[in-house]
């Protein structure tokens, strides 16, 4: 079947989404018919190759010592050292012998502590290559987002100030980017299977959303290239000249009605359409390297374009020799543009019997088909004629034909360039091609009262639609939320380290593991130590025993860590609201419903460090 997926659906999707995070204008912010998005941080502790086991045998696998498959080590086919122990996995890190070297799952894993075999044994299960310099590529499956869910840290709410449709930047630059294409509404690739010839544009695209027809200038404006300077002598165009500005300098070029045209001895004569220009704070959020926003719907400088094109739809700015011809009488012309627009007229300049250039004088408007006809002008009254204007003629009005400009023995030829449905500045994001969304994220300190923890790290990133908040059924609306589980600590004797495994003997029997967040002393506790607040994540897959995950209770028992054997009790009188979360009985639970909502993109990146006089500006690019 012969179809398209069109970049108008994947500008439809970007819009949508920018418009999902307002809509419906005026409902509550609680309400189904809304969309709440987040963008969140997670993965707190370091990538390391992941390796589930089974069927392990009574000798337990020791981190430092290393693991094998193979009827030995010196002939093993995988080789790597354990970073971690776990009760189903091990974290493993110095893989060989090459770094692309796969367990097979239900392979036999042998232990080797350097020079012997430990007599440790298991069978092995789902592998995960990955080191810090090299994370590895996220799943788009359930099982992976239960794990994103488990080591989320925090997310931020994203509104409208925080996005913004977004498209790939050109700037005004004549050794970057020396010949523009000129917006054209016919390019097009050659099919494989043949039948057609495609048409490219000056800089060989095959269309016009990978075409080079728009910049950005030394002054944040933003303007679309109608012609760059296409004739038969130069079908690929010319180099531009002049940046195009709305204040240009004399003999730069002249600036009306939002058009720029270039001036003086600019070979091409290039014709540029402002856009809209780009505001101080959209500068500072969301332009980047490779990309440029477009201003949102309110913007003064696009309701103004928008104006002049909604006051003439479909007019006609460029028409374009196509064919010079020849045998024409030479002189300067007029012509209508035909078609089922009204009022568009070109000035044709013929020199030495051929077409030399032709320039919109006016341009009408309603136009979604047109030509120019090469034939001496018909006047109404004439051989009977009373229909409108048609061919040459000698005056901008239309009312004398221009007899024998046009011989029987004449060729040439004229192309109409068409607008975009609605006319240059009607639809920004169409013409532009914004098939992206750009979500720009600021994380200020210990931001949302220490929602965002700045003694950790975080490794991954992404988007979550329509969370609950915890605890029941309503969704989240908070600007942030905490992802984290926490405790009130009395009389820790040394200091929590990030990262660290704890631990806890539960009373009912078996014990309660998780992973260090964050570890923050009270207020006026100098020392280490003492009393504080204990944020940590839980995994199925790092914190079972006995193939649960159990959780840290008040039950008078001490919570220990592994790596600084710091020990403290929780605190069960506490509930207080303390660092982004409300205790009850000195524990916490995270503000977002475990599993609720959707994950809908998730970007797993090397290691994000933070610190308490940081800001991280994180700009995140989605392409639809």
């Amino acid at each position: 079947m012969a179809a398209i997926i069109s970049d108008k659906f994947r500008i439809f999707n970007a819009t949508q989404f920018l418009e999902s995070l307002s809509e419906p204008v005026g409902g509550a912010d609680t309400s189904a018919e809304r969309t709440r998005m987040y963008f969140f941080v997670g993965r707190p502790q370091r990538w390391d190759a992941y390796l589930e086991i089974f069927n392990q045998n009574a000798t337990a696998f020791v981190a430092g010592d290393e693991v094998y498959i193979g009827a030995n080590y010196a002939s093993a086919t995988f080789k790597a050292e354990i970073r971690e122990v776990y009760e189903n996995s091990l974290l493993l890190h110095s893989v060989g012998p090459q770094t692309n070297s796969v367990p097979t799952a239900g392979q036999t894993l042998k232990g080797w502590n350097g020079t012997a075999d430990t007599n440790a044994e298991a069978l092995t299960g789902v592998y995960r290559y990955a080191t810090e310099d090299v994370p590895p590529v996220p799943l788009d499956n359930q099982t992976e987002k239960y794990d994103v869910y488990d080591d989320i840290i925090a997310a931020k709410r994203i509104t409208t100030d925080f996005a913004r449709s977004v498209i790939r930047r050109f700037n005004w630059d004549t050794s970057a980017n020396p010949v523009f294409d000129m917006w054209k509404p016919d390019y097009s690739t050659t099919p494989g299977s043949g039948g057609q010839i495609g048409k490219t544009s000056a800089t060989g695209a095959t269309n016009i959303a990978d075409a080079k027809y728009y910049l950005i200038n030394s002054q944040y404006e933003v303007f679309k290239c109608l012609y760059n300077g296409e004739n038969p002598a130069n079908p690929s165009g010319q180099p531009a000249t002049n940046e195009p500005k709305t204040t240009p300098s004399a003999g730069q070029g002249t600036y009306a009605n939002g058009i720029f045209k270039e001036d003086g001895a600019a070979a091409g004569k290039y014709i540029w359409k402002y856009m809209y220009t780009i505001p101080t704070d959209d500068v500072l959020r969301f332009l980047s390297t490779d990309f440029m926003p477009i201003v949102l719907p309110s913007n003064a400088s696009r309701q103004a374009t928008e104006a002049i094109a909604t006051g003439a739809p479909n007019s006609i700015d460029v028409v374009l020799v196509e064919n010079a011809g020849q045998g024409l009488t030479n002189g300067t012309y007029y012509a209508p543009v035909v078609g089922d627009g009204t009022g568009a007229i070109v000035e044709i300049v013929v020199a030495s019997g051929a077409l030399e250039s032709a320039t919109v004088t006016a341009a009408g408007s309603g136009y979604t088909y047109g030509s120019v006809v090469l034939q001496d002008g018909l006047v109404n009254g004439d051989a009977g004629w009373t229909g409108a204007a048609v061919g040459l003629y000698t005056d901008a009005g239309l009312t004398t034909s221009a007899t024998g400009a046009v011989p029987v023995s004449a060729t040439g030829a004229l192309e109409v360039v068409l607008p975009p449905q609605g006319g240059h500045g009607s639809n920004f994001e169409e013409e532009l091609n914004a098939k992206r969304v750009m979500t720009n994220i600021r994380l200020t300190y210990a931001e949302g009262d220490g929602d965002f923890p700045v003694d950790n790290d975080f490794r991954r990133i992404g988007i979550i639609r329509d969370p609950y908040a915890a605890g029941g059924t309503t969704f989240a609306t908070a600007p942030t939320l905490s992802g984290v589980y926490a405790v009130k600590i009395n009389g820790a004797t040394a200091d929590f380290v990030a990262d660290e495994v704890i631990s806890q003997t539960a009373a009912a029997g078996g014990s309660a593991f998780g992973t260090v967040v964050s570890w923050e002393r009270d207020s006026g506790n100098a020392g280490p130590g003492g009393a504080g607040v204990l944020k940590y994540i839980q995994s199925p897959s790092l914190h079972t025993d006995a193939g649960v995950v159990r959780a840290f209770e008040n039950s008078g028992n001490a919570i220990t860590g592994a790596q600084s054997l710091a020990s403290g009790t929780v605190d069960g009188g506490n509930n207080d609201q303390l660092v982004g979360v409300t205790f009850s009985s000195g524990l916490a639970s995270p503000e977002i419903g475990n599993n609720t909502g959707e994950i809908i993109y998730v970007e797993n990146r090397r290691l994000i460090t933070r610190a308490a006089d940081q800001i991280e500006d994180i700009k995140l690019v989605i392409e639809f």
